[in-house]
Order: structure tokens, then C-alpha cells, then sequence
């Protein structure tokens, strides 16, 4: 028939195996009645024109099942796949799974990105299937940069190797692919990283919806952005794509790590006032030296040391001041009852964090618990786990709130 229609192309048959078809069952959780592809053709074309008078041909044969139809080819998968695929009533019922697709498509579907560099050389014309490959290249070079470690890494590439596909449209019209279950964040990392660094809101269908509202195809979705806006943690909870994941968490290390240094800085600066000294008035010779006896390289990984609570404050003041002295046995607490108490502005960010077993809120009394690795962690002064660390005094800070204090805080409510 397709030489009947003028199109040069091969056909190749499949009947899917007995096993197979169990394995499909156990593992997508299907009936019998839901496999769809015990018998498969593939079509294969000289080009993509071909590939749509060969699907029509195929309709003209057999009624094709409502719902079943895929078009790969215009909107190809975020691996680079490209194919018509459509599912008909056959003889007696039986449904039949064609795919239609050009010879390019079919070496790209069995060889990967790879196909392009085993029939292409040089500066050929690049196509555009070449092009979404290198695209896809870039974003998985993009994912390994942000990544924590190779695990994290492995995690972000299997998600995004083979998801079940929704489209949405942006506000111009441009189609976008993403996975089933994506949210208006990963929608917005994948149109770039700026757009989901600094999303505040968005309109779905041009009405206003949350961030974490999961996606449906046909929907148009549009971004709110804030020059000063960033990411939430919260967003984990909710978003699926790996390129969003590993932007989210690359943003919060970063961001720990600044108000880290940051913290770090005010406490050593504190700490040094009892020595008539600051930060400012320590010779660059004398912070260098102390450094490699610290095994550190720069001065911010010792301030970040000193805001996560990994180094005492005092300890490495007395140092700074004294090279070569024995601290003496003074605790945190012991320092800040004769200086003016740290000063809590609730805009610290995640290296000073609140209590939950208390909630302490502005205007209660308040201590802080130096925490090894996470910081300081704010209780009130009546809280049973404080006075437990009260017997362990170079855990302990003295802090207050600031006058100016601002920021959300968690509290307890009781209804009766």
C-alpha cells in the first residue's frame, strides 16, 4: 500500500512475548485488557513528510483508539526520541501499536544521542534533532555541576531519562515537555535557571494558582518573578524534575554557606571584644598562619565553621589575639554574660533557627544552644531541654532580640 501512495519505506512486525507481557502486567500494574502492543509494526520513511501520509494510510486501514495517538515527532521526548505512535482496532478486536518514524529516528531510538556522531562528522548541517541532543547533553552537564555527589547526580539523570509526559504551553505560545506531576517550579526551571531561582507565583490558564498545583497538558503557564525573591526549601517537597531539584538544593548549600560566613563573622567579632580587638585589627600574617595550623584554606571556611557551631567562638578569638596560647577554659556563656548579648533579627536564614519545642517568639525570654553543624538553635529561657544544656555551658549563648526583629515564627495554638 505505501508504494500503492508513492512512499519508499520497509515495515518490520513484532509479537510481543509471553513474558513480556506478564512483566508489563506486574510492573505498570495493568490488566490483560490494558496491553495495547502485543502486536507491533514500525514504519520506517525517507522523511518526516512521509511519516504523516503513512499515518494516514494506516487510519484508512483500521479505526485508531481514541487517546492512543502520540505525536513524538513535533514534540519530541526530552531523550531526543522522535516517532508517530498510534494504537489501532485490528482484527476481532485485538488493538494494534504502530510507529512511524524516519531512519534517522530509528537509529536515534536504537543508538541514543550517540547516532548523531556515527552518521554525522564535521560541521555538518545540523539538524533538528542534533540540536535538542546537544540541548539535552548541556542540561545533563548542568545537573552533574550542581549536584552534591555522583548519587545525587544518578538520582536527577534517572528522573529525568524516561518520565511519562505532560505539555504545557507558555504565554507565547512555545510548547514545553514536562514529566507527569511537575509543578509550576520545574515548569519554571525549565524555561530557565534565573526564572526558577527568583518564581514568587504563577497563573495557570491566566488565573492565579499555587506553586505547588501540579501541571496538566494544554494548560498555558505563567511565571511571576522578584528581582529579590529566592528559593524555598519547602519547594523539595513537591518538585519532580531533576534539573529543578539540583538547582533548589545548589542555591540552599550556597546560601547556608553565606550566612554561615556571616554569622561566624558577628560571633568572632563578639568574642574578640573582650580582647580590645576585632576581626579588622588581626594582621593578614597572623589570620594566615592560623589558618594552616587549622588545616583551612581561606577565612570564610573558619567563619563557617564558627557559625555552624563546629569551632568556640572565644577559642579561636583567644588564638588570634595570643598566638600560641592555651585558651583558657571559658565557655560561650561565660563570655557574653560580661559583653552585650547576640542579637537575633529573625532574618539570619538557616544558620539560627527556633526551637520546636518551645517556639520561642519576639518578646519571650531567650537562649541560644550552639548546635555542631547546624548553627544556633533558639529556645526559650524556661525550656526543659535548655536546662539540660545548661550543665554544659559552652553550648550555651546568651542572645536577645533585636529591636527591629521581622520574620514568620511558628507558635502553638490551643483551642477549647
Amino acid at each position: 500500500r505505501l508504494e500503492e501512495e508513492g512512499l519508499k519505506g520497509r515495515v518490520v512486525g513484532r509479537e510481543k512475548h509471553l513474558y513480556s507481557i506478564y512483566s508489563k502486567m506486574k510492573n505498570q500494574r495493568k490488566s490483560f485488557d490494558d496491553i495495547m502492543d502485543m502486536f507491533a509494526f514500525r514504519i520506517i520513511v525517507d522523511k518526516v513528510d512521509s511519516c504523516y501520509r503513512a499515518l494516514g494510510i494506516v487510519h484508512n486501514f483500521y479505526k485508531p483508539i481514541p487517546g492512543r495517538f502520540k505525536d513524538y515527532i513535533a514534540i519530541p521526548k526530552a531523550n531526543g526520541y522522535q516517532s508517530l505512535h498510534t494504537t489501532l482496532f485490528g482484527m476481532h478486536g485485538v488493538p494494534i501499536e504502530i510507529q512511524i518514524r524516519t531512519q534517522e529516528m530509528e537509529d536515534m531510538a536504537n543508538n541514543g544521542i550517540a547516532a548523531h556522531w556515527l552518521y554525522k562528522s564535521g560541521e555538518e548541517a545540523l539538524s533538528g534533532s542534533h540540536a535538542r541532543t546537544r540541548q539535552w547533553l548541556k542540561g545533563v552537564l548542568e545537573l552533574q555541576k550542581n549536584a552534591g555527589d555522583s548519587l545525587e547526580f544518578i538520582e536527577n539523570v534517572k528522573i529525568d531519562l524516561f518520565p511519562d509526559e505532560i505539555y504545557v504551553f507558555t504565554p507565547k505560545g512555545h510548547i514545553l515537555e514536562l514529566p507527569k506531576g511537575a509543578t509550576a517550579v520545574d515548569y519554571a526551571f525549565a524555561v530557565h535557571t534565573d526564572v526558577g531561582n527568583t518564581c514568587v507565583a504563577c497563573r495557570i490558564n491566566k488565573r492565579l494558582a499555587s506553586l505547588s498545583q501540579p501541571l496538566q497538558s494544554g494548560q498555558t503557564v505563567e511565571v511571576v518573578t522578584a528581582p529579590g525573591a529566592r528559593p524555598n526549601a519547602a519547594w523539595l517537597n513537591f518538585v519532580v524534575t531533576g534539573k529543578a531539584r539540583s538547582n533548589i538544593r545548589h542555591f540552599l548549600k550556597n546560601q547556608r554557606r553565606n550566612e554561615s560566613v556571616a554569622l561566624g563573622r558577628r560571633l568572632l567579632n563578639k568574642a574578640l571584644v573582650s580582647f580590645d580587638s576585632s576581626l579588622e585589627q588581626i594582621s593578614v600574617e597572623v589570620i594566615r598562619k592560623q589558618l594552616s595550623v587549622f588545616s583551612l584554606s581561606d577565612l570564610d571556611e573558619l567563619l563557617e565553621d564558627i557559625g555552624l557551631g563546629n569551632r568556640m567562638a572565644y577559642i579561636v578569638a583567644k588564638i588570634l589575639v595570643e598566638p600560641g596560647s592555651l585558651p583558657e577554659n571559658k565557655s560561650q556563656l561565660d563570655l557574653s554574660n560580661s559583653e552585650k548579648p547576640l542579637s537575633i533579627r529573625g532574618s539570619e536564614g538557616m544558620v539560627i533557627s527556633f526551637g520546636k519545642c518551645c517556639y520561642p517568639i519576639p518578646g519571650d525570654p531567650v537562649v541560644g544552644h550552639v548546635s555542631s553543624g547546624r548553627g544556633i538553635v533558639i529556645h526559650t529561657d524556661s525550656c526543659p531541654n535548655v536546662s539540660e544544656i545548661r550543665h554544659n555551658p559552652e553550648k550555651v549563648l546568651e542572645v536577645e532580640w533585636d529591636k527591629e526583629v521581622s520574620g514568620e515564627f511558628t507558635v502553638e495554638l490551643s483551642v477549647e
